[in-house]
């Protein structure tokens, strides 16, 4: 059996570094998106095999670009985690139109420009599937933060196109919204972070979910931290 192949964004640290560890350990090979190399994983992250590739998620060009250098380098593309995100304040009552438009461009437009490019490579295979990292904050509302929010709703939007639009072709969509996860982004929240849900758990979910046959598919996944009694 031919080894799949999973691209994965904001693999540096965080739930994209989780998945991409868990990915690895199940012997898929990797073409991880890593800005700074120094951050790249070491030799035996995945023994199937691994790349990593400088994508700017700002760049239009980058996404097209990076599915060229994967599809050089391993044949084919089974799996798509758009991992890669940032987090503005940006509520109705403070926060600027520039930290709305960079959030919604690395949350929302970066991943539509690589599903755009990935999509071709997925159908091949009948078996295609695509992660996106969204948030209970693009399934509800809690606080102020409009602008995160709107990104995150998106973004399960965009999860659910795909699955309209590639579905016939095998592929299967998961829209993956957690609440508060114990990673970088969160270090301020007003949370403590051993209440949080850990990405290694999320990664399990996800290295589950890409593996489940096309009959079994699952399109959203809330998953609640010790914090959050209910979604």
């Amino acid at each position: 059996m031919m080894t799949k192949v999973a691209m994965i964004s904001g693999a540096s640290r965080g739930i994209g570094r989780a998945i991409a560890e868990e990915l690895g350990r199940q012997g898929i090979a990797l073409s991880l998106a890593i800005r700074d190399s120094a951050l790249a994983p070491g030799e035996g992250f995945a023994p199937a095999g691994m790349m990593s590739f400088a994508y700017q998620a700002t760049d239009p060009g980058s996404e097209r670009a990076w599915v060229e250098a994967t599809m050089a380098q391993f044949g084919r593309i089974d799996i798509l985690v758009n991992a890669a995100g940032i987090l503005r304040n940006v509520s109705l009552a403070d926060g600027t139109e520039e930290d709305l438009d960079a959030m919604l461009a690395v949350n929302l437009k970066a991943p539509f420009r690589l599903i755009q490019a990935a999509l071709p490579h997925l159908r091949v295979g009948g078996q295609g599937r695509v992660v996106n990292v969204a948030s209970l904050s693009g399934k509800r509302v809690r606080n102020g933060n409009a602008g995160y929010q709107m990104s995150k709703f998106a973004m399960v939007a965009l999860s659910h196109a795909v699955r309209q639009a590639a579905f016939a072709d095998g592929v299967r969509s998961l829209a993956l919204c957690p609440g508060y996860v114990a990673t970088d982004m969160t270090a301020q929240a007003p949370v403590p972070q051993e209440e949080m849900t850990r990405p290694e758990d999320l990664a399990r979910l996800v290295a589950l979910i890409v593996q489940l046959p096309n009959t079994a598919s699952i399109s959203e996944l809330a998953v609640n931290c010790a914090y959050e009694a209910m979604f």
